[in-house]
């Protein structure tokens, strides 16, 4: 049996470790603050049914609410009723969906998401799985992970989403013009 100081030590030792990659990853989408991203969606299992994605440009802005906070309109056509938020949390990042109607109203499904799973976490990629709030939301996303990445060499960004561990859509933006 392990000495109580050691797993503390070892438990704080891993917090501030996987903490400091998910600050990173943080700091460095901050720093295309008041950039618009441009991208599309690069995989849907169905591209034939009319969608809010397929074919459409998608774009987000970095908008710095608070220092600890970042705010993403997401759009994708003429569609600018989705936000993206991120938040430092005290191990990691907290991602939510901000949905909206057209006329600026809340919609009923909306604020879901999830918090960095920080053994999962790098410098380029962050992983969000469903928190109990989206389980009670959106039953069938219980589920989901969403997944936010920079390519190796950061000229692309990522926007993944995965249900029941299967690929459900891909969007990919690009970093340089």
């Amino acid at each position: 049996m392990k000495p109580l100081y050691i797993t503390a030590f070892l438990t704080l030792y891993c917090t501030f470790l996987f903490g400091q990659s998910s600050n990173e990853f943080f700091n460095h989408l901050k720093s295309f603050k008041g950039k618009t991203i441009y991208g599309k969606a690069i995989y849907m299992p169905d591209t034939t049914k009319a969608n809010d994605f397929w074919g459409k440009e998608l774009s987000f802005t970095v908008l710095q609410f608070k220092r600890s906070e970042l705010r993403l309109p997401f759009n994708a056509g003429e569609n600018k009723t989705r936000t993206w938020i991120l938040k430092k949390s005290r191990h990691g990042i907290q991602l939510k969906h901000d949905h909206r109607h057209a006329d600026g109203s809340q919609d009923s499904i909306t604020n879901y998401g999830g918090d960095s799973d920080i053994s999962l976490g790098t410098t380029l990629s962050q992983y969000f799985p469903a928190d109990a709030f989206t389980a009670k939301l959106l039953p069938s996303a219980s589920t989901n992970r969403w997944i936010m990445e920079f390519s190796a060499d950061k000229k692309r960004f990522y926007y993944i989403l995965e249900r029941n561990k299967s690929l459900r859509f891909k969007a990919e933006f690009y970093l340089e013009n």
